[in-house]
């Protein structure tokens, strides 16, 4: 199988560099919408034969045109929605996401640490997976999946053999980029691909946002 994990459009809190993972939270800026109209002729090579998004907004906004430009109606799982925020939700000072992106990073020695009034690693890793295993037993081909930048980059670099945390770490996911896994729960994922760049092309790419949820640790 092979899973196109695509990092939803820009929106105001990636832009103003806050935590936002409240439900179902707000849409795209008027970068991102431009980022989600990229996405289908950017993949107009993949075979995709369903599309996902989480019970957040932005993924909805994202997986739209895709959606219209394949004749299909994308699919909600609600355990694709990214990393609770809990007490530190709109926050944007260095020490609020140093404790955010910290503890998610050290989910990679202990699933045990807790994000301040939110999950801790057994419980994103556990809903993550489920959905991402309900996906895999619908299908064999090819998925879009439009999830979110701490969601991907930290179930991607836990679920396949060739990542591991410290490349996830070092290695950003900017909005609409997108990371291609082959393989499936059963035999193990490898990462085929991990861009650096929205699928439309870097000029989609805003340099001036702190964007704590993609950027590099």
């Amino acid at each position: 199988m092979r899973l196109l994990l695509i990092r939803h459009g820009q929106t105001p809190d990636n832009a103003r560099g806050a935590l936002g993972a409240t439900v179902p939270g707000p849409g795209l800026t008027n970068l991102g919408r431009e980022q989600a109209a990229a996405v289908p002729d950017a993949l107009a090579d993949e075979a995709i034969e369903a599309i996902y998004v989480s019970t957040m907004l932005r993924t909805h906004e994202t997986a739209a045109p895709l959606a219209e430009a394949l004749g299909m109606t994308p699919t909600v799982l609600p355990g694709l929605r990214e990393i609770s925020a809990g007490s530190l939700e709109q926050r944007s000072d260095p020490d609020a996401i140093r404790l955010y992106m910290g503890t998610i990073f050290s989910w990679a020695d202990d699933m045990n640490a807790r994000i301040p009034g939110a999950e801790n690693g057994h419980e994103f890793f556990a809903r993550y997976d489920g959905a991402i295993g309900e996906i895999t037993s619908r299908h064999d081909g090819t998925v879009a999946v439009v999830s979110h930048g701490a969601a991907i980059r930290t179930w991607a670099s836990w679920a396949c053999r060739n990542v591991g945390a410290e490349f996830s770490r070092v290695n950003h996911l900017e909005n609409t980029a997108v990371v291609i896994l082959e393989g499936s729960p059963e035999d193990g994922w490898v990462a085929r691909q991990w861009a650096d760049a929205p699928l439309g092309g870097a000029e989609l790419e805003d340099a001036t946002a702190p964007d704590p949820m993609g950027e590099a640790g």
